[in-house]
């Protein structure tokens, strides 16, 4: 292993120095990265429908299958990526192989139309896409050790967004005057861009030991760390992933009723401008507040501020059956910033609390994000079906109800998963993992 000549108390994490030009790679990696790790995602089913039409076999019914078998797929390779991950010992150029393959499997799509093709481009994208966020997490928590983690893991999602927020301006920008296809050039440029930030990162620096949870030479001798039996062992992990499905049940739907709630209001045109404003001062909105998640997890600790995220995401549905004024909507969904900022931060953070010393961090990241891509998945089905049958507010406040219940059980079943790191410096396993 990588990590083995290191001494204990860097496998601990107190004495963790990656150098400067690491971590500037590292933020680099996460900005550029932002597009690219989602392949085309929206933009997709713009392509396929405004650019190749029904004259070509594309509507919003074929577009729509494509995307649920590549999401399906994607899903599917959640926990097996982490688990991969925790294995293997190459993890930049597992990086860099993901990044081409995402690149590679949306160029090609001007030059293909035929509908098992496109969809075995898109199934690529989204099998390799499931690569990088265990694989960025591994890499931060390899580079700075458990004891700066938190703190690291805000600056990544800080960049990540802000990353977004650029490329999403720069797509919608460019668009206007080149049409669709200009999101392609967009995406090879960032692809180029991240595989270089990520040659920035060098690989001596990354403990391969730690960046997969262990944190004593003697956690080494397990045979298998990162097995799926071991890992379903934990209960504090398992009702993490109940808690992160049912956070993503409430979360998901709610921007996309809301784009379908502007459309009727707006017209497709002028929603289109909208969604794309709330995408963007979101993704702004959730720079700050990632960045104050991991400069303060430690401080505050895991539960209350994920407690604020279910609050907010609570407070966000029901706000939204005030009024039907478009900015009102719009601004309601800035609130999202904050749910999904504070989410996105702490989400590596207790799982990397849970599994500490175990060797499982990243299939543990896995299967919690299967979980949560279950309650995703679910959600734009429940959100559409109480549209139909009761209307927008129904379907909002339904969400919101949903979030509620997730507080509930936050406040009074997950435990504070912060462990005594904090005071002591040593990197001891946390109460909550004991519990295993």
């Amino acid at each position: 292993m990588a990590g083995a000549a290191l001494p204990n108390e860097t496998r601990g994490g107190s004495t963790k120095a990656p150098s400067a030009k690491a971590l500037r790679g590292l933020d680099a990696l996460n900005f550029f990265l932002a597009d690219v790790r989602d392949g085309l995602g929206p933009y997709l089913a713009i392509y396929l429908i405004a650019v190749r039409g029904p004259d070509q076999g594309w509507n919003e019914a074929t577009t729509g299958l494509v995307m649920t078998i590549a999401g399906i797929l994607g899903l599917v390779m959640q926990t097996p990526a982490g688990a991969f991950i925790d294995k293997t010992n190459h993890k930049r150029a597992v990086v860099i192989i993901a990044a081409i393959a995402v690149t590679a499997s949306c160029l090609v799509l001007p030059f293909v139309s035929n509908f098992y093709v496109v969809t075995a481009t898109q199934s690529l994208a989204h099998v390799a896409g499931v690569i990088f966020a265990p694989a960025l997490a591994a890499i931060t928590l390899g580079l700075v050790g458990p004891k700066m983690f938190s703190k690291r893991i805000g600056r990544n999602e800080g960049f990540n967004h802000a990353g977004n927020a650029v490329s999403a301006a720069a797509a919608g920008g460019l668009a206007y005057f080149f049409g669709p296809v200009v999101v392609f050039w967009l995406m090879g440029i960032l692809a180029a861009l991240s595989i270089g930030a990520m040659l920035l990162v060098p690989a001596k620096e990354i403990d391969d030991d730690l960046a997969r949870g262990m944190t004593t030479p003697e956690t080494k001798n397990d045979e298998e760390p990162s097995s799926l039996k071991t890992l379903l062992k934990s209960k504090g992990l398992l009702l993490f992933a109940v808690l992160c499905a049912i956070f993503h049940l409430a979360n998901a739907a709610m921007l996309t009723s809301v784009g379908q709630l502007l459309t009727h209001i707006s017209g497709k045109d002028h929603a289109t401008s909208l969604i794309a404003i709330c995408i963007v001062a979101a993704q702004c909105v959730m720079v700050p507040t990632a960045i104050f998640v991991g400069a303060k997890a430690d401080a505050i600790g895991r539960k209350p501020i994920f407690l604020v995220a279910f609050g907010i995401l609570a407070i966000r549905g029901v706000l939204y059956t005030f009024s039907d004024s478009p900015f009102w909507l719009v601004g309601v969904q800035l609130l999202d910033g904050i749910g999904a900022g504070i989410y996105g931060a702490l989400f590596p953070i207790v799982v990397a609390d849970l599994t500490r010393g175990g060797g499982r961090f990243n299939a543990a990241q896995g299967a919690v994000a299967t979980a949560q891509g279950v309650g995703a998945s679910l959600s734009a089905t429940l959100a559409g079906v109480i549209i139909v049958s009761a209307g927008y507010s129904a379907a909002f406040l339904s969400l919101a109800a949903i979030a509620g219940v997730g507080f509930a059980l936050y406040l009074m079943l997950m435990p504070e998963t912060r462990d005594d790191l904090r005071a002591t410096g040593n990197d001891t396993l946390p109460r909550a993992a004991a519990t295993a």
